[in-house]
């Protein structure tokens, strides 16, 4: 587990890295994606690891949905920056041992689930993973190189300290 969100952390911060320097133009622009564009879907990656290192440390859900709050690409680096010191820190106390444990959800659309740790953390994961592969599209679609934030790339560039102890 503490490799997976390592690996998450570690393409969040190369997708910040691309995003800096693309223009405001395209950064903003609406490209009819499922989240507007690529602030907006940087912004819904940002907010949905909010919510759910919400709902493990037992809090109510961000305030502002989608994270339609945040204005600028600083707005969401910063918000993810805080809340990826957070999730660290969360994980390091982690007890492998409660992996199976269970909690119950409620997602804003309704009904309530329970939802073991395991099942929460792989599926956190992969919920950013399949974003940050949209903003690679969106960031083809308006001329810019996208980084490789694939998991092997993660493991060639780590090499054999790619597993955290």
């Amino acid at each position: 587990m503490r490799e997976l969100f390592a690996y998450n952390a570690w393409a969040n911060r190369k997708l910040f890295a691309a995003l800096a320097a693309l223009p405001a133009e395209p950064y903003f622009r609406d490209l009819q994606s499922s989240h507007g564009g690529i602030h907006g879907t940087l912004c819904h990656i940002v907010w949905a690891e909010e919510l759910w290192l919400n709902r493990w440390l037992g809090r109510p859900n961000p305030a502002v949905a989608q994270g339609k709050d945040l204005a600028t690409l600083e707005a969401a680096r910063a918000r993810w920056e805080a809340l990826e010191t957070e999730r660290a820190a969360f994980l390091a106390d982690f007890d492998p041992a409660r992996l199976d444990d269970t909690i119950e959800v409620r997602p804003s659309t309704g009904g309530a689930y329970r939802h073991t740790f395991r099942q929460m953390f792989r599926h956190a994961v992969d919920h950013s993973t399949y974003h940050r592969g949209q903003l690679v599209t969106l960031l083809r679609q308006v001329g810019a190189t996208p980084p490789s934030t694939g998991l092997v790339v993660y493991y060639r560039e780590r090499g054999a300290d790619a597993t955290p102890k």
